[in-house]
C-alpha cells in the first residue's frame, strides 16, 4: 500500500517562507517517483473553501501554477531524494490552509493522496 507522507506544514508571519515536502512509501520503503508517477503536485483546502489546485510537476520538469501563487511558490523535485519539494515565499493569510501532495500515476492512472500538513500564515 503507498502512503503520500507530506511534511513542512507550520504557523508564520506574513512575508516569510516554507518549504513543504512530500515522500511516497510502499511497504516502508520509498517509492522512485520518476519512475512511478506522471504528475505529482499539490492542492490546499482553507476552511469553508474548496480544494485549490496550487502547483504541478510532470515528468520533464513542466510545471504549472495558480495565479495566485505565481511567482511566489516554486514546486521542484529532487529525483535523487525521490522527494516533491514546494517552495513557498512571501506567504500572505490568504495561503493559510492544508496543503495535501498528490501522485498520479503512470500506470492505471491512480491517483494516491496525503494526509496533508497545515500552513497557517497570521501576524
Amino acid at each position: 500500500q503507498v502512503q503520500v507522507v507530506e511534511s513542512g506544514g507550520d504557523l508564520v508571519r506574513p512575508g516569510d517562507s516554507l518549504r513543504l515536502s512530500c515522500t511516497c512509501t510502499r511497504n516502508g520503503v520509498r517509492i522512485n517517483l520518476i519512475a512511478t508517477y506522471r504528475q505529482m503536485g499539490w492542492y490546499r483546502q482553507a476552511p469553508g473553501k474548496q480544494r485549490e489546485l496550487v502547483a504541478t510537476f510532470a515528468n520533464g520538469g513542466v510545471t504549472t501554477y495558480a495565479d495566485s501563487v505565481k511567482g511566489r511558490f516554486t514546486i521542484s523535485r529532487d529525483n535523487g531524494k525521490n522527494t516533491l519539494y514546494l517552495q513557498m515565499n512571501s506567504l500572505e493569510p490568504e495561503d493559510t490552509a492544508v496543503y495535501y501532495c498528490y501522485a498520479e500515476s503512470l500506470v492505471g492512472h491512480n491517483t494516491h493522496w496525503g494526509q496533508g500538513t497545515q500552513v497557517t500564515v497570521s501576524s
